[in-house]
This record gives C-alpha cells, sequence and structure tokens, in this order.
C-alpha cells in the first residue's frame, strides 16, 4: 500500500512536466505541424514523449 502512493504522485509529477512541455512546444517558433506531432508525442507517450523532446524538441 505505501509503494502505491508514491507511484501516484510520480505520475502526478510526469503530468505536470507534461503539460509544461505541452506550453512551451506551443509558445515554440517552431512549425506548426512540428508543434502537432511534438504534442501528440508528448501526450501518446508521457514519460518517454518528454525525454524525447527535452532532448530533441524545438528550443526556441
Amino acid at each position: 500500500m505505501i509503494g502505491h502512493g508514491y507511484f501516484g504522485f510520480g505520475w502526478l509529477i510526469v503530468a505536470v512536466l507534461d503539460i509544461y512541455a505541452i506550453i512551451k512546444i506551443a509558445q515554440s517558433n517552431a512549425e506548426p505541424i512540428w508543434k502537432a506531432i511534438w504534442i501528440v508525442v508528448v501526450l501518446a507517450l508521457p514519460v518517454l514523449g518528454l525525454v524525447l523532446w527535452f532532448l530533441f524538441g524545438p528550443k526556441g
């Protein structure tokens, strides 16, 4: 039972970071199609998408 609470808190952190990533993607100067692709990746793969966006996503 104790581990379950930490698991839920971890997903809360991931959700907050995903929302942050989506906002930064939307505010970037990237082409609209790339913004849409990155948002879909972050939503479809919450943890991996976040890592990929951090490493390879639009920077401006």
